[in-house]
C-alpha cells in the first residue's frame, strides 16, 4: 500500500530490460543514470515507471540491432509528469473530495490546484464538470443562482471543445464557485421533503389543485375553489397546496447569504400576508 523507493523501482526497470517478458529479447542500450531518472520520476509508482520505460524504448534510436535510449528520449517521454492517480481507485475519490471541499471552504487556490491535479492526470473533464454542476446547486444554491448557469456553461464548453482547451472553462467555474456565497438550504429542503415523501407516499393531492380535464372529475370536485394567483393584486392567495397531514410544513429555510437573503425577506413577506389574510 506504500509507494516504492526509487532504488526498488530502478531494480524493477532493470529486470524489465533483461527479462524476455519485457525487453530481454531486444538489445536495449540505456545508461544507468537514465534508469534512475525514470525511477525518480515515477514517484514510487511501478506502473508509471514501466509505462515510461516502454515509451522510452519504443522511441529509442535504432542503431543496427540495438535500440539506444538517450537522455533526450527520456526527457521527451517525461515532459508531462505522470501524477499519482487512479481513475477507479481511492485516489480518484480523494481528489474529487478535495476539490469539492476546497470550493465549499471558499479556497479558490486549493480548488484550482486539485482541479489541475485531476485534469493533468488524465481525468475526464466531463466527470469533473458534472461534479461542479452538482456543487453549484448543493453548496451555493440560491445564494447565487448564476452559479448553476456558469457550471452548466462550463460542462457544455467541455463537451464542445474537450481537452486541453476546456481547462480554462473549468477553472473559471471552480474559482467562481469557490468565492460565491454559500448555502445548502436547497439541498436540505429536498432531503427533508424526501423523508416525508418516502414515509407518506399515499397523501392525497388537495382537490383545489388537482387537474380536471373531464366532466366527471369536475363533478367530483377536482379543481374546485382553485385560486388563480395572477388574478389577485398581490399575486398571492391562501390556498393550501400541501396535503392536510403536512399543512404548515417548512422545508426550505433560506440563509442570509447573497441572493438568498432577498429570498428570505420575500418569504417572510408572503408568510405575513397569508397570516393577515386568513
Amino acid at each position: 500500500m506504500q509507494a516504492l523507493k526509487p532504488e526498488e523501482v530502478a531494480d524493477l526497470l532493470r529486470h524489465a530490460l533483461k527479462d524476455p517478458r519485457g525487453f530481454g529479447n531486444q538489445q536495449v542500450e540505456m545508461p544507468d543514470k537514465l534508469i534512475d531518472a525514470i525511477a525518480a520520476f515515477s514517484n514510487g509508482d511501478a506502473r508509471a515507471a514501466l509505462s515510461t520505460l516502454e515509451m522510452a524504448v519504443l522511441n529509442g534510436t535504432v542503431s543496427g540491432e540495438k535500440i539506444v535510449v538517450t537522455e533526450e528520449t527520456v526527457e521527451q517521454c517525461t515532459s508531462k509528469k505522470s501524477l499519482l492517480y487512479d481513475k477507479s481507485g481511492e485516489e480518484h475519490y480523494n481528489l474529487i473530495s478535495a476539490l469539492h471541499k476546497s470550493m465549499r471552504n471558499s479556497d479558490p487556490d486549493a480548488a484550482v490546484y486539485w482541479l489541475a491535479r485531476m485534469l493533468e492526470a488524465g481525468e475526464d473533464p466531463l466527470y469533473i464538470a458534472r461534479r461542479v454542476t452538482r456543487f453549484a446547486a448543493e453548496d451555493v444554491g440560491l445564494a447565487d443562482p448564476r452559479a448553476l448557469e456558469l457550471a452548466v456553461a462550463a460542462y457544455q464548453a467541455c463537451h464542445y471543445i474537450g481537452m486541453p482547451e476546456c481547462t480554462v472553462h473549468l477553472a473559471e467555474a471552480v474559482i467562481y464557485l469557490s468565492v460565491a456565497p454559500k448555502s445548502n438550504a436547497v439541498d436540505v429542503a429536498y432531503m427533508l421533503a424526501k423523508k416525508d415523501a418516502l414515509t407518506m407516499l399515499a397523501e392525497p393531492v388537495p382537490l383545489a389543485i388537482r387537474n380536471a380535464p373531464t366532466k366527471l372529475m369536475k363533478e367530483l370536485g377536482y379543481g374546485k375553489d382553485y385560486q388563480f394567483a395572477h388574478d389577485t393584486e398581490e399575486k398571492l392567495t391562501n390556498m393550501q397546496c400541501l396535503p392536510d397531514s403536512l399543512a404548515g410544513r417548512e422545508y426550505y429555510r433560506p440563509t442570509e447569504e447573497g441572493t438568498e437573503g432577498k429570498i428570505k425577506k420575500r418569504l417572510q413577506e408572503i408568510k405575513d400576508w397569508k397570516k393577515e389574510h386568513k
